[in-house]
């Protein structure tokens, strides 16, 4: 049985996270970005999310990390501080082990002891198992907006889910 660990990523997982993150950058829709990132953008990147509070987890299994989920501010303004969106992905093969699930839900746990209020996922469509992954973990669609993004010759939909946390601020 391999052993599965989960926990804060740091600047030296940036490599890995990379090999996991640029094939979908490369060959889906799933994420908009077009080129892909190198190691020394991707540590900046976790180290900002650090930097702003929030968490970036890695999901380990036998010491390799195969799966990275995080959480950004939803937008700048300071009435939306309880807000933010979250980003979850899993190398390849992976998928539908439970694994994504099991990584969500730390950072779901993270965000609510954090006192965050909602969650919110986007995800490019069609996406069924993102799909079915956030209404396993109690998400709403909320938003469908057509033809928002244009890549790999064609437009893409996006659609948001969202999770109001059960903890956060009542004020």
């Amino acid at each position: 049985m391999p052993n599965i660990a989960i926990r804060p990523a740091i600047a030296a997982d940036a490599a890995r996270i990379c090999a996991i993150y640029n094939p979908y950058v490369e060959a889906s829709t799933i994420t908009f970005e077009e080129a892909p990132v190198s190691a020394a953008e991707m540590a900046g990147r976790i180290d900002a999310v650090h930097a702003d509070g929030l968490p970036w987890l890695v999901l380990c299994r036998d010491g390799e990390v195969i799966g990275y989920a995080y959480a950004t501010r939803w937008r700048a303004r300071p009435a939306y501080r309880y807000a933010v969106e979250s980003t979850v992905y899993l190398a390849e093969g992976a998928a539908g082990t439970g694994h994504g699930e099991r990584l969500y839900r730390h950072l779901l746990d993270a965000l609510g002891a954090l006192g965050l209020h909602t969650v919110i996922g986007g995800i490019a469509q069609p996406n069924v198992r993102s799909v079915a992954l956030h209404e396993r973990l109690g998400f709403t669609k909320v938003a469908h907006f057509a033809e928002v993004g244009f890549k790999l010759g064609r437009w893409v939909d996006v659609a948001y889910w969202q999770l109001v946390l059960p903890a956060g601020p009542t004020h």
